[in-house]
């Protein structure tokens, strides 16, 4: 799918998803910027990043990882699918 997939770094990482959000709310956030206080996602679109980010990464967030800080920023969604992509490898490395 991306390159992203193949473990490459957090910058292309922090891009794709600048570029997704950028496409689907027509703005374009800086990697920190609070998505939620800016008014840049709502809750109800946060949803539909869980999907894409579960759908792009080949990963799954479930549990704690549904916190809205986790979603906060383009940072820390790239934070989050790098950690739950560490968790899956090592898991399927066992």
């Amino acid at each position: 799918m991306t390159a992203a997939q193949g473990g490459t770094g957090s910058d292309s990482l922090e891009k794709e998803l600048t570029a997704f959000l950028t496409e689907r709310t027509g703005t374009e956030p800086s990697a920190e910027q609070d998505l939620f206080s800016t008014g840049v996602i709502s809750s109800m679109f946060a949803l539909q990043l869980v999907v894409h980010l579960e759908d792009e990464y080949d990963i799954e967030i479930v549990g704690p990882e549904l916190s809205m800080d986790n979603f906060r920023s383009v940072r820390a969604m790239s934070a989050l699918v790098q950690r739950l992509q560490g968790a899956e490898d090592g898991s399927r490395a066992g």
